[in-house]
């Protein structure tokens, strides 16, 4: 599965994350592009899972153009220690078919 980390995602999860193909967007070089945008990138590439913290993606209709499986990191402050606890339940999502949309996860 190839997933991609949002810009407000620490870039250590990759390193929990290693049953799949992970990238940034900034490896990706899509840093500061609007989350429609974004999901049309990853959908010409072929991405599987956006994983990312901005809790107001859920809001938009980007995901009737773009149905893309989004997981929601819901963290008190999104840092690598803080996102640590949800790591479990991230990996138990990723080994089951995830709908288009966001999918929050609640530390």
């Amino acid at each position: 599965m190839e997933l991609l980390l949002d810009e407000n995602v620490p870039w250590q999860l990759k390193q929990e994350l290693t049953n799949h193909e992970v990238f940034t967007v900034k490896e990706k070089g899509w840093n500061g592009k609007r989350n429609g945008k974004l999901l049309k990138l990853m959908t010409e590439e072929q991405f599987d899972v956006l994983i990312t913290a901005d809790k107001n993606l859920q809001h938009q209709r980007n995901f009737q153009k773009y149905p893309i499986p989004v997981l929601v990191l819901n963290a008190f402050r999104v840092t690598y220690e803080n996102i640590l606890p949800l790591v479990p339940q991230l990996r138990v999502l990723l080994s089951k078919s995830l709908p288009g949309g966001p999918t929050i996860l609640q530390g």
